[in-house]
């Protein structure tokens, strides 16, 4: 692993800390779309940078299927490879390049918005084309923000984030972040056994407390889809695939859990999460691009998904 810093790479990982935990660096670029403000919601202004393997900018896609914001906003793939120059715009594989600026690099689009940027270069990044700025590179945020900001410009009807709901889906999403979206990289990332194991273990305990709560609700927040379901898919349609192996999260198999595989399925199944998720971006990335969990960069075969 390594990381830019002052426009040059460093080995290593500067997300590790002394104890060998996996701390995840905030995010950088935290402007918002409103409807009048400097990023003011508008047909066409917007692109998006995304990668199909990331389970961060996973969750923008979907929100932007669902509210039908594809004609409204441009995305542009990088490449599944991440090596020491971070993502690129390679072609092929589905990824088609970066069609605005011609960049070889994400971190290209980075400099274009700070030219004296350093930082972390992350997906997703929403880019603004009048602007010529980054307005985010925080998912959780740009998720919120397709969900309510086109509205008025003709988005498909869809609340997914209600405010009767959100004294529920708030801390659904505090502790689903800290131990499973997020949970997953402080175990694989882990550098001492006792950093691995007290993550694994906070992930299965999250695992086990969403599949009682999945008992008698249809949804994490009871019978309508929120943001909250958004934010778990992308991890769980990751799990067997990734990170039960390539992660070291094998405690128990997803398979074990009822309510969460039934969850599962059922939320793989509509249009907006099959249609924006990618197994062999996922595979090739996390498999390929993390030589110091897997030096031989063999790609398994399965498990085979439904689709």
């Amino acid at each position: 692993m390594g990381y830019l810093l002052n426009g040059t790479w460093h080995e290593g990982d500067p997300t590790a800390s002394e104890s060998g935990e996996f701390r995840r660096k905030a995010s950088s670029f935290r402007d918002f779309l409103t409807a009048d403000g400097k990023h003011p919601a508008a047909a066409g202004r917007y692109h998006l940078y995304v990668s199909l393997a990331c389970p961060w900018a996973h969750r923008t896609l979907i929100m932007r299927a669902l509210k039908g914001l594809e004609a409204m906003i441009g995305v542009s793939t990088v490449h599944w490879l991440m090596g020491k120059d971070g993502w690129t715009f390679e072609i092929g594989d589905g990824a088609e390049g970066d069609p605005l600026f011609g960049a070889a690099f994400l971190r290209e689009i980075y400099q274009k918005a700070d030219a004296t940027y350093s930082g972390r270069v992350t997906v997703p990044v929403l880019w603004d084309k009048e602007q010529q700025t980054i307005v985010s590179n925080e998912s959780s945020e740009i998720l919120r923000m397709f969900g309510t900001a086109f509205d008025a410009l003709g988005a498909r009807p869809g609340d997914y984030y209600p405010e009767h709901l959100r004294a529920e889906i708030d801390p659904i999403n505090v502790r689903v972040y800290e131990t499973v979206n997020n949970g997953v990289y402080k175990s694989g990332f882990a550098r001492t056994q006792t950093a691995y194991e007290t993550a694994a273990y906070a992930l299965f305990e999250t695992l086990d407390w969403l599949d009682s709560l999945l008992a008698d609700k249809e949804f994490l927040a009871g019978d309508t889809l929120t943001e909250a379901d958004i934010r778990l898919y992308t991890t769980l349609v990751r799990f067997m695939p990734v990170y039960a192996f390539h992660f070291k999260c094998n405690l128990r198999p997803l398979d074990d859990y009822g309510n969460l595989s039934v969850y599962l399925a059922k939320l793989h199944a509509m249009d907006g999460f099959h249609t924006t998720t990618d197994f062999t971006h996922i595979k090739n990335h996390y498999y390929q691009s993390h030589e110091s969990i897997n030096p031989t960069r063999i790609v398994p075969i399965g498990p085979r998904i439904a689709p």
